[in-house]
């Protein structure tokens, strides 16, 4: 067993939620709820689940 972190990022957890995060260059972050939103990023998307965060994010640079 390993006592590193696990990355909240890379989760199968159903339960997990999700911000989509922007900055003023117009990138995208996904970013988890529980975590504080860093300063030059604002939330544009959730919470939601991690699936729902990514397809968002796709459609956004697919419109870009």
């Amino acid at each position: 067993m390993s006592d590193a972190p696990t990355n909240p990022f890379d989760t199968d957890d159903d339960a997990a939620t999700f911000l989509v995060l922007v900055n003023e260059s117009g990138e995208h972050s996904l970013w988890p709820e529980f975590a504080e939103v860093p300063e030059g990023w604002t939330a544009a998307h959730g919470p939601c689940a991690r699936q729902e965060a990514l397809d968002w994010i796709g459609r956004a640079w697919i419109g870009r």
